[in-house]
């Protein structure tokens, strides 16, 4: 699956938004084999603990992510924390920024951008992929 940031009504939504399990279901996924389910980027297959060591971060700086809504870690039925690997580089990228000396929030702001712009240059891609009909809107 594409990771995407998507605009509603003006307001951009952060990635973990966008992505599937962040409401804390996963249906079809509790069917598949946990092979096909570890392959999947938005599995959330790490702890906290895990995610932070693997992040080279305190479970704080994970909490401080969530909380300026970059990621949205999925819960597990007794209430723990739980990251997907898209979680994980998006949260090392933050950190990345962090340890610059970019804030939190601006460091969230920027993670978002790069990923508003990264599905632009894809969607531009296709565009150019499906040539000039699909540009100008002709058949």
């Amino acid at each position: 699956m594409a990771d995407r940031v998507h605009v509603v009504r003006g307001k951009v939504r952060m990635p973990s938004e966008s992505q599937p399990y962040a409401d804390g279901r996963q249906p079809d996924q509790d069917r598949l084999p946990v092979a096909d389910r570890l392959d999947d980027d938005h599995f959330p297959a790490y702890t906290m603990g895990r995610a932070a060591e693997l992040v080279g971060a305190t479970p704080a700086f994970l909490r401080a992510l969530g909380e300026a809504r970059l990621i949205t870690p999925t819960r597990s039925e007794g209430g723990h924390r739980r990251y997907s690997r898209h979680q994980l580089r998006l949260a090392a990228r933050a950190r990345e920024l962090v340890d610059q000396g970019t804030p939190v929030d601006a460091a969230c702001r920027i993670i978002s951008l790069e990923e508003q712009l990264e599905q632009a240059e894809r969607a531009n891609e296709e565009l150019r992929r499906r040539g000039p009909e699909a540009v100008h809107g002709h058949p």
